[in-house]
């Protein structure tokens, strides 16, 4: 698909999930859309899942995901101008009220900081792989510039990692992003290592596990240094603390010198907290943390491995893998290297070698065409496509492939598999395995087995155990398209569907509207409380706050009515619906009645949109000249 193809998917996409009044925020990962909405009883979640382009939607972890597929990344950007929402305005999701549980707002959290930069931490670490796999094989020494080159290129992101998640912490937390890279850079800054290279002014807790040597302090009061470069933890708790410090200041500071004056003091506050209290306690809780874990581990390492591979995918779709993730991140930056998520990364191959037996086996032409690209994109690790696509819907052979992936992971920790950096997904990964100026040992070796392991094993158990084959449905997604096809010599008339006076839409207060993306049209500023049916044809989109209907004509004109701006927050309070949405209408059938006088009690413009949402499919939609209109009077012609 094409940009342009994203404009008419992106549309559907911001209108079903309730609009950008019911949006707080917006990210993507690798596969999904993620929105944090204000209500997700107002989302039509089958009528997404239904869209052309859609692969499934989960609801987990506090978040609303809309899986879309490799291309993810153009559709969020095309989202983003659809809803005229900035990539900071959609990440930052401070407001969200809502009542959650306290593992879905950690899983939440943990997502949030660390899903803006997974995509360039991958590529670093491939980088770093790649590095030492040259190394390994011989065909760079260790002091040659290239080599040097490369692995700096690598580790660099990594070295300085508090950096990047203050920006991306802060931004979660609500919080200035300059502000958090302000706190990190401080707690990496070059000069702290000269204070430790000359002889301690005394010793904190001698003795004991948390002994350390003091070389300087604050104000009188000592300052346990430690090593942050690669740490993870301590920035993510300053920043959440930096967070409500800003606000705090935002609130007594006034707005004249508030530019200047609230990150001086939010700085000045916060950069000797860290050093004092946050930074050293929660580099003792990341070592504990990752002591327990690797004990855990070691317990019985193919345990371990069987019961996280073969249970990673169902964690994928639930969201739960996020758990995971900042425990590997502190086992790399205090142990080095993670045994953890190792026994995990080789489960994609587990899951496409279920989706080759599929595709071998299938005789339904869609359900094969779906598997080849499902197939190609498992290599490289994102599974989404296989899984929601293939896998899971037949049951089985989602089965079988957990079954591969406890196979997989199983080898890994019987061969004691670490990553020893944060590596790309599917093959990439396995430069991962090895330790930097290290040979190849049994723990890449071991990689590689669990890959082919986990892959036959599935394959094998998907072909043997068989599957239930859909029926090919080639006739009836025929009928459907034609039944679509629009007749682009026919001139459709769309009669107004409220009295009142008409207005340019640019002149609507919601950029979504008045800059077009949603569609063209007009608005009208009603005088009267009644939305009648524009055109003969099918109610499509009945919100259940009943603020905004859509009505598609029988010739496919596409028709929305979006009564009142942000009337979403009344709740259906100052609406009446007299259809339900299937319902067939003719052009003067009434629609809905709405209390023109609630809406603006509650501060609320009643400015009314009306727009064709699928413009791109006409020449030309030509609005009435009028400056006031009555209902059942043309008010726009749609032209072919």
């Amino acid at each position: 698909m094409s940009k342009k193809d994203y404009t008419g998917l992106t549309r559907n996409i911001l209108e079903l999930v309730g609009g950008k009044d019911n949006i707080n925020s917006v990210f993507h990962c690798v596969t999904r859309l993620r929105f944090k909405l204000k209500d997700e009883t107002i989302a039509k979640t089958e009528d997404i899942k239904n869209l052309e382009g859609v692969v499934t939607v989960m609801q987990s972890g506090g978040q609303y995901q809309v899986v879309i597929g490799n291309h993810v990344p153009d559709v969020y950007a095309t989202f983003l101008e659809v809803a005229n929402m900035s990539a900071a305005t959609s990440n930052n999701d401070s407001g969200n009220d809502k009542k959650v549980g306290l593992g879905a707002r950690f899983i939440d959290m943990i997502s949030g900081v660390f899903t803006p930069i997974l995509g360039v931490l991958a590529a670093t670490g491939m980088i770093k792989g790649f590095a030492a796999l040259i190394l390994a094989l011989g065909w760079v020494s260790a002091t040659s510039g290239t080599y040097n080159l490369l692995n700096i290129a690598g580790d660099g992101l990594f070295t300085f990692l508090p950096i990047f998640l203050g920006y991306t912490a802060m931004k979660k937390f609500g919080g200035t992003p300059f502000l958090g890279m302000a706190i990190a850079a401080a707690l990496v800054h070059p000069t702290l290592s000269t204070f430790t290279a000359g002889k301690p002014l005394y010793t904190l807790f001698s003795g004991s596990l948390f002994e350390s040597q003091i070389h300087l302090t604050f104000l009188g009061i000592p300052v346990i240094l430690m090593s942050y470069t690669s740490s993870v933890i301590p920035i993510v708790v300053a920043a959440f603390v930096a967070a409500k410090v800003e606000k705090g200041f935002k609130k007594v500071i006034p707005d004249v010198v508030k530019t200047f004056v609230v990150p001086f003091l939010t700085i000045i506050v916060m950069v000797p907290l860290t050093f004092l209290v946050i930074g050293p306690i929660s580099t003792w809780a990341g070592s504990l943390l990752g002591a327990a874990t690797v004990w855990i581990y070691h317990l019985s390492p193919i345990v371990a491995g069987l019961i996280l591979g073969g249970f990673w995918q169902v964690f994928v779709i639930f969201g739960l893998h996020w758990g995971l993730v900042p425990i590997a991140m502190n086992n790399l930056a205090t142990l080095h290297y993670d045994p953890v998520l190792a026994t995990t990364v080789m489960v994609c191959f587990a899951q496409i070698g279920a989706v080759l037996a599929v595709m071998i086996k299938t005789k339904n032409k869609g359900l094969k065409s779906l598997s080849v690209p499902a197939f190609i994109s498992g290599i490289f690790g994102v599974t989404e496509p296989a899984i929601y696509g293939v896998t899971l819907p037949l049951k089985k052979p989602f089965i079988m492939s957990c079954i591969g992936g406890a196979v997989g992971g199983g080898i890994i920790g019987a061969t004691a598999g670490k990553l020893w950096m944060f590596g790309g997904m599917g093959v990439f990964v396995i430069p991962a395995f090895i330790k930097p100026g290290s040979a190849l040992d049994l723990s890449v070796w071991g990689a590689i087995i669990a890959l082919v392991a986990g892959f036959v094993v599935a394959f094998i158990l998907t072909y043997i155990f068989g599957f239930k084959d859909p029926a090919n449905k080639e006739k009836a997604t025929t009928e459907t398209k034609t039944a679509k096809v629009f007749d682009k010599n026919r001139t459709q008339e769309v009669v107004s569907p409220l009295k009142g006076k008409v207005i340019p839409l640019n002149q609507v207060e919601d950029a979504a509207f008045s800059s077009e993306v949603m569609g063209k049209g007009v608005a009208i500023e009603p005088t009267e409380g009644k939305v009648v049916s524009p055109v003969n044809g099918v109610v499509t989109t009945l919100f259940n706050t009943k603020h905004a209907i859509g009505v598609t004509s029988d010739n496919g004109v596409e028709v929305l009515i979006h009564v009142g701006m942000d009337t979403v927050r009344l709740e259906g309070e100052p609406f009446i619906a007299h259809v339900q949405q299937g319902d067939t209408v003719k052009a003067g059938d009434l629609l809905v009645e709405f209390d023109i006088a609630k809406i603006k009690a509650a501060g609320l413009p009643v400015t009314t949109p009306v727009i064709i949402t699928n413009t791109d499919d006409y020449a030309e939609i030509k609005p009435t000249t009028k400056e006031s209109i009555q209902q059942k009077e043309t008010l726009l012609t749609v032209i072919g």
